[in-house]
């Protein structure tokens, strides 16, 4: 199980608008300390954490950040109208278009799925695949 992603961002400030635009959507909440971002899954008390915890943050090395070539992360939405509009909030909040909203030929006739990159270049997908919404037609 995958228990946290990281990505590095030289500008936190444009960084946290970006993803503030889409994660408390998805119910993460947000820590901001010295060390940048961290997004989190709210748990109970006395429960176990909920992975993944996604931070953004300045790189260890002090080098520029960059976002790896072939790297993506996704988020999972309730609804193919939560990916229309966080995909929309998202390119509102500094973020660029990979890909519009929709359903892909390559994945199931659920998947509905749209792709963005961040300020700082990481592509990000916001996806759904509820069955009980419209499906692709094949």
């Amino acid at each position: 199980m995958i228990s946290y992603v990281t990505v590095g961002a030289d500008d936190i400030d444009r960084a946290k608008r970006f993803y503030d635009a889409v994660l408390p959507a998805l119910g993460y909440g947000l820590k901001v300390g010295p060390e940048g971002l961290s997004y989190a899954l709210p748990v109970e008390p006395d429960q176990p954490p909920i992975f993944a915890d996604f931070y953004v943050k300045p790189t260890f090395d002090k080098r520029p950040a960059s976002a790896g070539n072939g790297v993506m992360i996704a988020f999972e939405a309730r609804s193919q109208q939560q990916v229309r509009d966080l995909h929309a909030a998202a390119l509102t909040s500094g973020g660029t278009d990979e890909g519009q909203p929709g359903f892909r030929a390559d994945y199931g006739p659920q998947f509905y799925v749209s792709y963005l990159r961040d300020p700082q270049g990481n592509k990000i997908a916001l996806f759904s695949s509820d069955p009980n919404e419209p499906a692709r037609d094949d």
